[in-house]
């Protein structure tokens, strides 16, 4: 039942009331109650309404009582649930709970606040008009790293505002901000706006204000009103120039038409090429199931190329380096242990990534590699079913070289070590797989689908010589069949396909040793730190035989450069630790060397003198070629760690060969130190150097690139970064950038410099800059977040 309640203030005041106040005022209640007339003092007490629910009426003036209507006046206060309803003076219907409010006007309900000069409004239905308002809305983010994130709410004067229900509002001539009312950096003004609470905010021919000048008109625009910052429309255009680009200008439409689903579309023109499109998608459709798409191209009118330079025939055509790249990733963990994952990726040339590209790290990326694979896991056995995709680039000028490996259909089953008697510890185990491969680099190109079978079984015995030496034996058989092959020592000069089929028979035993490891503790007095110094020296012995054609076998993959091998790797790693208090140990440092010893210095004969090669083996100790000449000896592999966490973090590898010049030769230096001694500031440099063979093995090779900042992207206050990579073999700067911003509590502006030169391909001066709105997004070219900071 609905009714209004005297206020518990005025019950408390009218307490306080003496007897002969109340005796000298009867009389003239009595003569009113005779007259008939309905005027009250500062409180009544309201009957029951067939509406249903109570409200609360006071006021510090008098009331009045006319039908169904009371009409009150001094500071009215109307209380209706969680709603609260103030003004100078009220006109409420009992019956239709309408209250007409003027002078004054407040409004609160929940998180919003109406400030007006008149409204008229239904306390039980939540709808009403309100006229000259002030008024915010308090909205609750999500944290959100690449959207500057404010808690200021949403602020907006209008002429004229209906509200519907508790969390629709339509606004007429109204201005919207979440900066300082009575100072905003930035203002949407629209003559008509809708506001759903916790939900969206549109505006219907609207124009975007910076310090009150218009600046941006828009038909209609939307944004996130609520703490879901996704909204569906035309995203906030991108405006920028590039000295190889030309001016850029471009829009993109967002689509989120579910919780688990959303997709943007967009275009650019590039005044100086032509113009790009850009594609992303996303979607979670179950819980276990996530889905990604991004589709990148150019269309590119050309850039001025000499064609038959010297020659009588010289011209200067447009040469197009356009083109696209896209990837598909899908994971789904599927019922009964079954899990799928689709890695695809698709480049149409190295040109087009090198010359569009938006990042350095992109642009230098030569490889594309897709995988798809579903897999079971089930009692120790593995079932997979997959299709590998493996693209690497090579040249680009004058004419573009790749080496292509493809590895589908394949399917694979293989089993963990398992013990088929309890108290015997022989452990069992296999391998064993059949599909399809192709490969094509430009100087053979297979059929495209070679037949490719294996069968690997393996038996394995660990022996335990009490509690200082532990010692595993394995041994396995390997029989592959492969459905084409090379004519026999074609390799040396150029590789011609044979048409026939080979069998590969080999056999592989193995021992692994496991010293004691050699430990020491430290403590200093009255402290709470303890630290340990531990010594894990181990050696294994690994013979390979039978592989009596490798020359004849066809580069597909790893396994293809399988060989005969005599060899001792050992080793020793050192660590350092680190324990405070109950806390778990840290692991401080950690140092280990390695080398191998090939007593078989040319594996069987598959090695060539003079040339780059590749096995297995030697690619198990280092990813970089080092094998040119028969060798006893690999280089030796130092790799240093530092990791104390927090602010500092410190690798560094080194590989020193012995055989190569009279006294060894440092031939690989790899450096990467990240420091960070406050929370936010952040140094990162990175030094690597390669130095062989450059005629057979790898070029020379010493780059360095340093990254420095302070902040992030959507921190309060200044935020800077810069970085350079550099080339100093080649004397070359191939990146640098300086990024500059500023966050205030409800916008931001960035501005950019970023340089990227890579060779005859593209020489690029990028000047980006970006006004970033609070709890929107930002505008200008400088919107993707692109591993900076």
């Amino acid at each position: 039942m609905f009714s209004v309640n005297r206020h518990p203030e005025a019950r408390h005041c009218a307490a306080h009331r003496s007897v002969f106040l109340l005796t000298a005022l009867l009389p003239f209640w009595l003569l009113s109650a005779t007259l008939g007339a309905k005027s009250a003092g500062a409180q009544q007490v309201r009957k029951p309404s067939p509406k249903g629910g109570v409200a609360e009426l006071s006021s510090t003036g008098p009331q009045k009582r006319q039908g169904n209507l009371t009409l009150a006046d001094g500071d009215v206060d109307i209380h209706y649930g969680a709603q609260r309803l103030q003004a100078d003076h009220v006109e409420y219907n009992e019956e239709t709970n309408e209250a007409v409010a003027r002078g004054h006007v407040i409004f609160d309900y929940e998180n919003q606040h109406l400030e007006a000069s008149e409204a008229h409004y239904n306390v039980s239905t939540g709808r009403g008009t309100f006229l000259n308002v002030r008024g915010t809305v308090k909205i609750e983010r999500r944290p959100n790293p690449s959207v500057l994130i404010t808690e200021n709410p949403l602020y907006f004067e209008a002429a004229n505002v209906e509200k519907f229900n508790n969390d629709l509002f339509f606004l007429t001539s109204a201005w919207i901000t979440v900066c300082d009312p009575e100072h905003p950096k930035w203002q949407f003004f629209a003559p008509h706006a809708r506001v759903r609470v916790d939900k969206t905010l549109a505006l219907v021919n609207a124009n975007f204000r910076l310090f009150r000048v218009p600046l941006v008109w828009m038909p209609y625009a939307t944004a996130p009103a609520g703490p879901r910052v996704r909204q569906s429309g035309l995203l906030i255009p991108i405006v920028g120039n590039s000295t190889s680009k030309g001016f850029v200008f471009g829009d993109a439409f967002y689509w989120a038409p579910t919780p688990w689903m959303d997709t943007t579309l967009g275009a650019e023109l590039l005044s100086a090429r032509g113009s790009a499109e850009r594609a992303h998608f996303r979607a979670k459709p179950w819980e276990n199931t996530s889905v990604k798409y991004n589709y990148y191209g150019v269309i590119d009118r050309g850039v001025p190329t000499v064609v038959n330079p010297g020659l009588p025939t010289q011209t200067t055509e447009l040469v197009s380096q356009g083109g696209h790249e896209q990837d598909l990733e899908v994971q789904s963990l599927l019922k009964h242990n079954w899990r799928f994952v689709a890695d695809v990726n698709e480049l149409s040339s190295l040109t087009f990534r090198l010359a569009f590209a938006d990042t350095f790290g992109d642009a230098i990326n030569s490889e594309v590699r897709s995988s798809l694979f579903l897999t079971h896991n089930f009692n120790g056995f593995s079932l997979n079913v997959a299709a590998l995709n493996d693209k690497s680039f090579l040249t680009v000028n004058p004419v573009q070289t790749s080496v292509s490996l493809r590895e589908a259909p394949e399917g694979r089953l293989s089993s963990v070590e398992q013990a088929p008697w309890r108290n015997l510890p022989i452990y069992f185990s296999f391998d064993a797989f059949a599909g399809a491969l192709h490969r094509s680099d430009g100087v053979i190109d297979t059929p495209t689908a070679v037949a490719r079978t294996e069968f690997a079984p393996r038996v394995t015995l660990p022996v335990h010589f009490g509690p200082w030496l532990n010692v595993t034996a394995t041994a396995a058989f390997r029989t592959s069949y492969y459905g084409d092959s090379l004519v026999p020592n074609s390799i040396l000069t150029t590789p011609l396909l044979s048409g026939q089929s080979i069998i590969r028979n080999d056999g592989e035993f193995s021992v692994d040793f496991r010293l004691p490891m050699l430990q020491r503790y430290f403590q200093a007095r009255n402290s709470r730190k303890k630290f340990k110094h531990t010594i894990e020296p181990d050696f294994s012995y690994r013979y390979v035989t039978g592989i009596h054609n490798f020359s004849q076998l066809i580069r597909f993959d790893s396994d293809s450069t399988l060989t005969n091998t005599n060899e001792l790797e050992y080793g020793v790693t050192q660590r350092f630790w680190m324990k405070k208090g109950e806390d778990q140990p840290q692991e401080l440092v950690t140092w280990r060397l390695v080398q191998k010893h090939f007593f078989d210095s040319t594996f069987g004969g598959a090695l060539v003198t003079g040339a780059r090669n590749v096995f297995q083996t030697l690619d198990d100790l280092s990813p970089f070629a080092f094998a040119d000449t028969p060798r006893n000896w690999s280089p030796i592999i130092s790799d240093l760690k530092v990791t104390p966490g927090g602010p500092f973090d410190f690798e560094q590898i080194l590989e020193y060969d012995t055989q190569r010049g009279s006294a060894g030769q440092l031939t690989t230096i790899g450096t990467l130190a990240k420091i960070k001694p406050y929370k936010e500031f952040f140094f990162t440099i990175a030094d690597f150097r390669l130095d062989a063979n450059p005629l057979v093995l790898q070029p020379k090779a010493n780059q360095i690139r340093t990254l420095i900042g302070y902040g992030s992207e959507t921190r309060k206050g200044f935020n800077i970064t810069s970085g350079i990579s550099y080339d100093i073999t080649n004397s070359s700067l191939q990146n640098q950038l300086l990024q500059i911003s500023y966050n205030g509590n409800c916008c931001g502006l960035a501005v950019e410099y970023r340089r990227i030169a890579l060779g005859q391909v593209r020489t690029d001066n990028q000047f980006r800059i970006a006004f970033i709105i609070a709890n929107i997004g930002t505008f200008g070219n400088l919107r993707r977040q692109e591993k900076i900071f």
